[in-house]
């Protein structure tokens, strides 16, 4: 990547940041509970649901994992196991003691390493060509590139967050759903 796209991404993700921070509590809930119901319409339970605990304004997902759970699906939270490579996942319940991680994301300390067939991505920015913008690490697109058989991947934002194009590079992973306020979103070609 170029020094100028470095520099266009961090600025692009402050924007995105500053975008959900302007939301007020009442707007956030609302739009969250509209992702999910969404969700809840267009995907039926996983076997293993993978998502992101939420951070940093990010949409609260975790009724349609709830939802998911009580219909025998299995949950995980993602664990930065080794820095740089693929995330892990540990199984996550109610009841499972979160400790943050060098991020700050709270992260399960116990539970069993599970293997998601469905992975729910916040979306920092995204497209209409299935490509999203996250924090920078590169985690989601390595985990995805790496797991086989590769998860649903279903990202979750708002749409204040939707660009015109990221300007995906080569090691962008492309998305399966785009789930938002507004509705689910198979990916338009780009």
């Amino acid at each position: 990547m170029s020094e100028d796209n470095t520099a266009r991404k961090q600025s692009l993700r402050r924007v995105m940041a500053a975008r959900r921070a302007a939301l007020t509590a009442a707007e956030h809930a609302a739009a969250s509970a509209r992702i999910v119901a969404h969700l809840r319409a267009a995907l039926p339970p996983p076997s293993v649901v993978a998502f992101c605990w939420p951070i940093k304004g990010e949409p609260d997902v975790r009724a349609i994992v709830d939802d998911w759970c009580q219909h025998g699906s299995r949950a995980a939270l993602p664990v930065v196991a080794t820095a740089g490579q693929p995330l892990a996942f540990r199984e996550w319940q109610a009841t499972t003691p979160l400790a943050a991680d060098r991020y700050g994301i709270p992260t399960p300390t116990t539970g069993d390493w599970l293997t998601p067939d469905l992975l729910l991505l916040p979306l920092n920015g995204f497209d209409a060509a299935g490509y999203r913008l996250g924090y920078g690490g590169g985690y989601f697109d390595r985990t995805l590139a790496a797991l086989s058989p590769r998860p649903l991947a279903v990202g979750v934002g708002f749409e204040i967050n939707r660009l015109p194009s990221i300007h995906p590079e080569a090691h962008d992973q492309r998305l399966d759903w785009i789930i938002t306020e507004a509705g689910a979103f198979r990916p338009v070609s780009a």
